[in-house]
Formats: C-alpha cells, structure tokens, sequence
C-alpha cells in the first residue's frame, strides 16, 4: 500500500542515514513490499555496492529499481540469500512471525563483523487508540472498532506489545551499539487512508465476531472518507544493533 510507505518511508530513510549507509554497502531488504526502501538502499550504496529485496509475495513490488535484486523469500524457512551483509532491514515483519526470535537470530547471523540490523514494528499496545481526541461519538466508535481489530490481530498470532521488544531481541543475539526510538503519527491523511483500507478488509470479521455492526463499520467508513476524524497510527519502533567485530588475531 503507498500509503504505508508514504507515512513510514521518511522514518525509515532518516532511520539508515544514521546507520551510515554509504557507497559499496551489500545490504538485504527482509519483506520488502514495495520497492521504496530497497531503491533508497540502491541509490546510497551506488554501482558497488548491492541490493537484495525479499518477500513472500513481489506482485506489489514492481519492476526493481537499478542496483537490486528482486527474490522470492521465505525468511521463517528459508536460509539468508547470501552471507557477509553490511546492512539488514525490516519493517513490519516481525510482529507477524510466531517465529520472530529465530528469524532476528538467523538475521544476525547473516551479518559480517560490524554490520547493522535494524529492524522496525509496530507497537500497538503502546498507543490502542484510533482517535486520541476522543471528542464525540464518532472518535468512540473509531476506537471500538481500532479495539476490536487489535482483537483479530491478537487471534492470529500478532504480538501487538512486539515493537517495544526489538532492542532486547538485538542484544540476545549478540548485537552491540543497540538504540531504538519510535514515531508516533497522531493525525494525517495518510493515517486515516491505512486505517479505511484496514477496516474494508475485516470489517466482516469484526461483524461475523459481534466487535461492530454493519451500519457501524459503514458509519465508520464514511467518517474517514469525509476527513473527519483525526486518525493516529500505531507507533512504529526504530531499533538498530550491530554485529561486534571480529576480534583481531
């Protein structure tokens, strides 16, 4: 969905400016997605360096930008596409993986002396609402429905406390230099356009689970394509660590 990557790509961008990604970096793109990140990654890592985007499914990734590498990639089963990484990025992934400590572990593993892991979640447990400013009956039915949806998330497997985790998932696997910070967006057009798309696509689950009604989930919609609520979404956790140097001999 654009919008994700427009709400979160200038988090992430500023997130791996900091890291010091430069030219000849070898870096891997862990559920790519789009192709916003992973051709930020090109641009900065330039002809010598290089760029390998992975996901489950790339129908929504377009044809790949100069300098990467476009793969289908099960990263819960499949080994890393390569060792000896300079930079590995994630963003919203983890949280949806039962096997999320593995897959950090795995991803560490796939790092050279030095390199960077920085992964980014969400963390829904930290802020649960839909509308912050809950002035009037329309921003208390956003939040039952936001409510109700974490419910779904919660049924299948999300850890919707996850973000929060990431810098003590880097250091169990060894990473140094952990840090994290997260990104709250309170309101935007971006926010509201995620949350309409999200609540077209389970509102009949949250109906089927007696969460809202049909009227209400419509209500709702109509709310968000009017513009008037002031939607927030879900801080998203910024962590980073790297992978200790070798020590010298």
């Amino acid at each position: 969905m654009s919008a994700i990557a427009d709400l979160f790509d200038p988090v992430t961008f500023r997130r791996l400016d900091a890291t010091g990604v430069t030219t000849g970096w070898d870096c891997w793109e862990v559920g790519a997605g789009g192709a916003s990140v992973s051709g930020w990654l090109a641009h900065a890592v330039g002809p010598t360096g290089s760029v390998v985007a992975t996901d489950l499914d790339l129908s929504r990734f377009g044809e790949p930008p100069e300098g990467v590498t476009a793969r289908v990639h099960d990263v819960t089963t499949e080994p890393p596409p390569g060792e000896g990484f300079d930079l590995i990025h994630a963003r919203l992934v983890l949280v949806h993986l039962p096997e999320r400590a593995e897959v950090v572990a795995a991803l560490a593993g796939a790092l050279r002396p030095g390199g960077w892991l920085v992964l980014e979640d969400a963390d829904p447990a930290l802020q649960p609402l839909a509308c912050i400013d809950e002035r009037g009956p329309d921003e208390v039915l956003a939040n039952r429905i936001r409510s109700g949806f974490r419910s779904l998330l919660a049924e299948r497997g999300a850890d919707l406390a996850f973000g929060r985790t990431l810098p003590h998932l880097l250091r169990a696997v060894g990473m140094v230099d952990v840090e994290a910070d997260a990104w709250f967006p309170v309101a935007g057009r971006d926010g509201a356009l995620i949350e309409r798309v999200t609540v077209e696509q389970v509102g009949a689950g949250l109906v089927d689970r007696g969460l809202a009604t049909r009227d209400e989930i419509e209500r709702h919609l109509e709310n968000l394509a009017a513009g008037r609520l002031d939607v927030a979404t879900a801080p998203l956790v910024s962590a980073r660590g790297r992978r200790p140097e070798a020590p010298s001999v």
